[in-house]
């Protein structure tokens, strides 16, 4: 920034945050702009003058501009020194770590062999434990067994060799066990569905039986039915006849009463219609009177008011009148101090009835 646009020196770059760092530090520079302030004496009559005291506030503005900029700097190398640190903080971490590991590879190698090893035992002594004989057949447990029973147990089970076999021999005595009640409760389904099939036989003849006996006995009844039916069916035409005869006599007598009801609902519709024209007649005849009536009140009203209004004022003329002739003027000149204030002749005077 050039000198000419401020008013203080910058402090430099070498010194500045000694500067900032005191107390005070900015003083020296602050008391410079303050001497170039007092020395300067403000015209404000001539153009001239006008700029030259616009032009003194912008220089003070720059100058703080100025060193605030300085200050700003010297922040901003400042906010660095941090990043570096941590910079150099996480490299050595990332280092360390990677060496730590590095180290420990070996342990951890053999740490995750023997958690494989040890798994693999445990999953093959789980195999050994094939106890799930539900809904199973005698078979299929028979072919569990012999699988177990192959199973070869020695050194190669390591520590778990004594587990093994006594899981093994659980487990045998558990299939054996079930391979027993299976083949008990498989005999006693054969001999149960032998029995139901033998019900089965027995319920089919049955069955056929009756049916043969139902269907003879169902021919009797659709003859007896068909009997029956055409009986009914001659009862039936005979008693339409008869039903049609009399719906036809009942159907005139009902048009016959129809007619007349409509000749009576005819005339009584009519007699309605001359009463309802009566009545309307007389309604309008009583509202036309009624209008009349209450347009009379309404003159007799506004003539009865007019009145009452004239007698008010000619009374209040009178009392002005009368006043008037008794301060001492006459007759004729009261008429003529009140006419003049009813035509607004006299300034702020009125009549107030």
């Amino acid at each position: 920034m050039s000198t000419e646009t401020q008013l203080a020196i910058v402090p430099p770059k070498e010194t500045a945050i000694q500067v900032f760092q005191a107390a005070n530090g900015l003083d020296p520079y602050l008391q410079q702009i303050r001497a170039e302030i007092d020395a300067f004496v403000p015209d404000v009559s001539t153009k001239k003058g006008r700029d030259a005291i616009a032009s003194i506030a912008h220089k003070v503005a720059r100058s703080k501009t100025a060193l605030d900029n300085v200050g700003k700097e010297l922040v901003a190398d400042l906010k660095e020194i941090p990043k570096k640190i941590d910079a150099e903080r996480k490299r050595m971490r990332d280092t360390l770590d990677a060496w730590r590991d590095e180290v420990r590879a070996p342990l951890n190698e053999w740490e995750q062999a023997e958690v494989d090893r040890v798994a693999w035992h445990a999953r093959r002594l789980e195999e050994l434990r094939t106890l799930d004989t539900e809904d199973r057949t005698a078979a299929e447990i028979a072919a569990a067994i012999s699988l177990i029973e192959e199973v070869e147990i020695g050194p190669e089970w390591e520590e778990f060799e004594a587990e093994a076999h006594r899981v093994k021999a659980a487990t045998l005595t558990t299939l054996q066990l079930a391979l027993t009640k299976r083949q008990a409760y498989e005999a006693e389904q054969a001999e149960l569905e032998r029995l139901r099939a033998e019900a089965a036989q027995r319920e089919q003849a049955d069955r056929e039986a009756r049916i043969a006996r139902e269907a003879a006995e169902q021919a009797q009844r659709e003859a007896e039915q068909r009997a029956q039916a055409e009986r009914d069916a001659a009862a039936k035409r005979e008693a339409d006849a008869k039903a049609a005869a009399e719906q036809r006599e009942l159907q005139l007598k009902l048009e016959a009463e129809q007619s007349a009801r409509r000749e009576l609902e005819a005339q009584q519709r009519a007699e309605q219609a001359e009463r309802d024209a009566a009545e309307r007649a007389d309604r309008a005849a009583a509202a036309e009177r009624q209008r009349q009536a209450d347009e009379q009140a309404r003159i007799e009203r506004e003539a009865k008011a007019r009145e009452a209004d004239i007698a008010h004022k000619t009374a209040v003329l009178t009392a002005i009148k009368e006043a008037f002739m008794g301060a001492g003027i006459t007759e004729e000149q009261a008429k003529a101090v009140i006419n003049m204030i009813r035509k607004g002749e006299v300034p702020s005077v009125s009549i107030t009835y």
